[in-house]
């Protein structure tokens, strides 16, 4: 993610999660930890080709829609999915499972022994995403997502580069 996706990316976060959304300010300030030898954050996006692409079958050229997006921290050998999101026309095509991936591998660059994430209790879609992957509910946080006063799921993966290797072998689905 570069900062020019950061509008599209916000449209869509607002789109998905309308109560509590990120806002434009975080979303810039993970990004100020994601370049330099510092990092300690990764952000991907993922795009629709665009159609003057696929019309002229160049793969380079204008960017496309924004359809997903997902976010690493990386802080003393943990790290912590920070944010996961598919357009809902692009669910259970794959995507959210690709971008999962590509967040694991971050953790394996980053040298992370474990990785964890909150979820909302009431997204069992997502939940089921993350168990494909190993990860496991180790505990629930209040009222963790607000203003709705949702409680979190919280949930650990102990071996990221375990769950990385099993990807490269197809076990993720």
């Amino acid at each position: 993610m570069r900062w020019w996706d950061i509008g599209p990316v916000l449209e869509l976060e607002r789109a998905l999660f309308p109560d509590d959304a990120w806002s434009k300010g975080l979303f810039w300030s993970e990004l100020a930890h994601a370049r330099g030898p510092g990092a300690t954050r990764r952000y991907l996006v993922a795009e629709e080709a665009s159609e003057a692409s696929e019309a002229s079958g160049a793969s380079g050229g204008e960017p496309g829609r924004v359809v997903g997006y997902a976010g690493l921290a990386a802080i003393d050998g943990t790290g912590d999915v920070q944010t996961i999101a598919v357009a809902q026309e692009h669910w259970s095509t794959g995507l959210g499972s690709r971008l999962l991936g590509e967040l694991l591998t971050a953790a394996t660059d980053f040298e992370c022994r474990e990785v964890l994430l909150e979820v909302r209790v009431d997204n069992t879609r997502a939940q089921r995403l993350y168990e494909r992957f190993g990860f496991e509910g180790v505990g629930v946080r209040r009222g963790y997502y607000q203003p709705g006063n949702v409680d979190a799921l919280v949930m650990r993966l102990s071996d990221p580069l375990s769950a990385v290797q099993g990807m490269t072998h197809g076990s993720q689905g």
